[in-house]
């Protein structure tokens, strides 16, 4: 396998970087990156850590973080499987990635910046759902954001129903468990995982 080693290999086979990719990158919200990071109620989180990296995908009914200012962005950590991967990541290394989706639109937007794990009560308690209110806020500081190339989305067409997988077609959570560990108990996971997330979604 031939690979490169080194940045001036890597520039000889790359073009120039386009104006509008440099030009599209500021350190704070404008008013238009604003309203789209509001409306994507889905992002991916990456963080690193001494144990390696993470990614973990964050989901929220309507805006998926809440703007509370022009250079901070909150992320509410709501329940799940207590792996913390991330949050264990932010306490030892603050550095944090997002890339929001928008459903409908094949513009992604990016947040790089640095996060802590907030427990303030006020704050907790401003994202109460239902009666709950989540463990712990992810507090991100923007570095710079921006909006990023639609070619990945449109090359994969992803909001296309015609593309859409029958889930039916694919593993169940528990046989990915069973496939994992031989001896999991695939059948009643996969019986009792759709009433054990709804009564714990938030």
């Amino acid at each position: 396998m031939t690979i490169i080693r080194t940045v001036e290999e890597l520039k000889a086979i790359y073009d120039s970087t386009s104006e509008a990719s440099i030009a599209k990158v500021t350190a704070t919200l404008t008013a238009e990156y604003r309203l789209m990071i509001e409306t994507s109620p889905f992002l991916a989180l990456a963080t690193v850590g001494p144990e390696g990296m993470d990614c973990s995908p964050r989901g929220d009914k309507g805006g998926v973080v809440r703007v509370a200012d022009e250079r901070t962005v909150l992320l509410p950590d709501w329940r799940g499987n207590n792996r913390v991967d991330s949050l264990l990541n932010i306490v030892r290394d603050p550095r944090v990635a997002l890339m929001f989706l928008v459903p409908g639109s094949n513009t992604t937007m990016r947040i790089n910046g640095r996060a802590v794990v907030s427990v303030d009560l006020d704050l907790l308690e401003s994202f109460e759902m239902d009666g709950k209110h989540p463990r712990t806020v992810i507090v991100v500081t923007i570095d710079e954001v921006y909006f990023q190339c639609a070619r990945a989305l449109m090359r994969s067409e992803l909001w296309n129903p015609d593309n859409f997988v029958d889930p039916a077609s694919l593993p169940t959570p528990g046989l990915l468990l069973k496939a994992a560990k031989a001896e999991f108990d695939q059948e009643t996971y996969d019986r009792e995982w759709a009433a054990r997330a709804a009564k714990t979604m938030w």
